[in-house]
């Protein structure tokens, strides 16, 4: 390949490179013996133990990691809805309008979407006295708001390439609509539904522009602890928290490869 198209491969390269030595270098600072994150001092862990011990981080870690799940569970089941409804009654009344809205958090600026979001709190809790302040269930609609968008997108290309013939012989057999949805509809959407749902999760795990508007004491996130703490100088705990997270991640990732890895090879074997 290299020989054929060296010029491709040097800018492939060039990318990975430029993708992936950032966060290397990242990774290999975090076992920096100095304060100073751009000084080496030696090999050592002590940014690990400290790491342990830093309640701040480690809470906002928590409560980043479990908002995002659950932000990420009712994205899938909103998003999974909106995509249904715009693929099963495609040409009805309110289809445009639906899809208008749902397209609209993909491309709105994050800062437009968070301060419009605070002023519906703000005046929702006026008239109704809900959501009580900003916290956790603000940053917790806030974000499901804009990440059932990306859900709502990914299931509706599934669907829309998806065999009705096989749910309308179910039909025909004598199965009723919801249970044609739960024993097919749903299995065969179900990679589009974890890709939706990762998806969802790492947005919100990522995102700090509208948590910051929605946010109260008592409920920063991660990014917020990240971003606070960057402005005053980078400190070794963050580059240990942020390589145990890639860590995960690549387990994750390589778990994920493994199971598909094995699925490809019990097809080709049956």
């Amino acid at each position: 390949m290299f020989k054929k198209y060296p010029v491709l491969f040097s800018l492939l390269l060039l990318g990975y490179a430029f993708l992936y030595l950032p966060i290397l270098s990242l990774v290999v600072y975090s076992f920096n013996g100095s304060r100073l994150v751009t000084v080496w001092g030696g090999f050592s862990t002590k940014w690990y133990g400290e790491l342990m011990n830093n309640s701040t981080l480690l809470d906002a870690a928590w409560l980043s990691v479990k908002i995002g799940s659950i932000n990420a569970t009712l994205a899938v089941i909103l998003g999974t809805m909106a995509a249904l409804a715009l693929v099963r009654f495609r040409g009805s009344r309110g289809h445009k309008s639906l899809g208008v809205m749902v397209a609209a958090p993909l491309v709105m600026p994050e800062i437009i979407v968070g301060l419009s979001l605070l002023l519906l709190f703000v005046a929702m809790e006026q008239l109704i006295g809900w959501p009580s302040g900003r916290g956790q269930t603000t940053i917790l609609l806030a974000h499901v708001t804009f990440s059932m968008a990306y859900v709502t997108v990914i299931v509706q290309s599934r669907l829309a390439h998806m065999d009705m013939s096989i749910e309308e012989a179910a039909l025909d057999l004598g199965a009723r609509p919801l249970k044609v949805f739960f024993k097919i509809t749903l299995p065969m959407i179900a990679p589009a539904l974890v890709a939706g749902w990762l998806l969802a999760f790492t947005l919100s795990m990522d995102d700090l522009v509208i948590a910051s508007f929605v946010s109260g004491p008592g409920s920063t996130t991660l990014p917020m602890v990240v971003y606070s703490s960057v402005r005053l100088g980078v400190s070794p705990q963050i580059n240990a928290l942020a390589t145990i997270i890639i860590a995960i991640v690549a387990v994750a990732v390589l778990i994920a490869g493994y199971s598909m890895y094995r699925q490809e090879l019990k097809k080709q074997n049956a």
